[in-house]
């Protein structure tokens, strides 16, 4: 008689986890890389070297202390953080997003309305917004932006209406369409969540290229927090993100952030940033001015369609983005194919803004692949 046959531990596994794809990056070794939204701008040499010898005397054999309240009260002090306010820290602001829905992962009984929590976010938008929702096990409603990805107001104040989300994530600019929304539009939706008690979340990954912030008007609301990241500002490779907020409501969610979820490695990298801040903030300009060169080089390219910029990448339209994505692949560089992200982005590409030789060698090449 044969023995039973084991069963497979792939069945202890989230069905739902086994049918998702992981995020996926793309080898970029060789390549001009210009799909993930990096500075492409390094440290001079001599910070380099005496960001090093901070590194190298670090206690690495100790978790992370105090250094960690020192970066929070920097970041507070360049964010210009209102008075009465909290900033907490998170791996990227990946975490942060996985750390809020956690926090808000109400059962019907104890939600808004007898509803079980929701996000709700614009889409096309940041793909982390749907994917924290669904491994929290919440329901993700995506509204449509309009053809020129603008929002929606009548679709977005009814999903409110209608869904009554714990979370509305609203991303300023917006990834990967890299425009700024129309400010009342968003006022409106801010007023209408916070009406039937839900948070907003403004997203302001690329705030370092933007021509505005909601700083300015975050103290109005009592249910409205900020999100940042130093990846754009030139910290990529150290994966930190800030949450900022009311107290009280940064205390909730600070609850569930793992003990000791900021290296001190990353704490040391980011403090040193924050004591060089001009340094970043040159980079920062030299991007933007090569945006509006590279804005204005591809307006005259036959076939290609694009939209403005407040972000250090540009979104187009050409007539067949996997031929051309695949052209530009094989001419050695490598931009972002987001043509099957959502169905407004039919044969669109996302490109970074790098330095001006990158940009030069990406223009040329995407001539060269239309």
């Amino acid at each position: 008689m044969n023995a039973p046959m084991n069963p497979s531990p792939l069945a202890r596994f989230r069905p739902d986890v086994q049918s998702m794809s992981a995020y996926a990056v793309q080898d970029a070794r060789g390549m001009v890389k210009l799909d993930a939204m990096e500075n492409p701008h390094g440290l001079p040499p001599a910070l380099q070297a005496e960001l090093g010898a901070r590194l190298g005397a670090l206690a690495l054999n100790r978790y992370p202390g105090e250094r960690g309240n020192d970066l929070k009260q920097a970041l507070a002090i360049h964010a210009q953080m209102p008075e009465g306010f909290a900033l907490m820290l998170g791996n990227g602001s990946d975490e942060l997003i996985s750390l809020l829905a956690m926090a808000c992962d109400l059962p019907p009984s104890e939600a808004s309305q007898g509803q079980p929590a929701g996000i709700l976010a614009p889409t096309p938008g940041f793909v982390m917004y749907a994917m924290s929702a669904q491994l929290q096990g919440l329901k993700f409603t995506g509204v449509p932006l309009t053809a020129d990805f603008e929002l929606d107001e009548a679709a977005m104040l009814a999903a409110i209406a209608r869904e009554k989300p714990a979370i509305v994530y609203l991303a300023y600019p917006n990834n990967p369409t890299a425009n700024l929304w129309d400010d009342a539009v968003i006022e409106k939706i801010v007023d209408a969540q916070g009406a039937q008690g839900g948070l907003v979340v403004m997203d302001e990954a690329y705030q370092p290229f933007a021509a505005r912030s909601y700083i300015d008007r975050i103290e109005k609301h009592k249910h409205v927090l900020l999100m940042r990241t130093l990846s754009k500002f030139g910290l990529a490779g150290v994966r930190l993100g800030y949450l900022m907020g009311p107290a009280a409501l940064i205390a909730e969610v600070d609850k569930v952030r793992p003990p000791y979820n900021i290296s001190v490695l990353n704490a040391e990298c980011a403090l040193f940033a924050l004591e060089h801040t001009a340094v970043f903030e040159a980079q920062a300009e030299q991007i933007r001015v090569e945006r509006d060169k590279l804005l204005a080089d591809l307006a005259t390219v036959p076939g290609v369609k694009l939209w403005p910029s407040d972000a250090n990448m540009i979104l187009v339209r050409v007539p067949d983005a996997a031929k051309t994505f695949d052209g530009m692949k094989a001419r050695g560089v490598l931009v972002k194919n987001v043509s099957k992200m959502h169905e407004l982005l039919g044969n669109c590409l996302r490109l970074t803004v790098g330095t001006a030789d990158e940009n030069a060698r990406m223009l040329a090449a995407l001539q060269e692949s239309l």
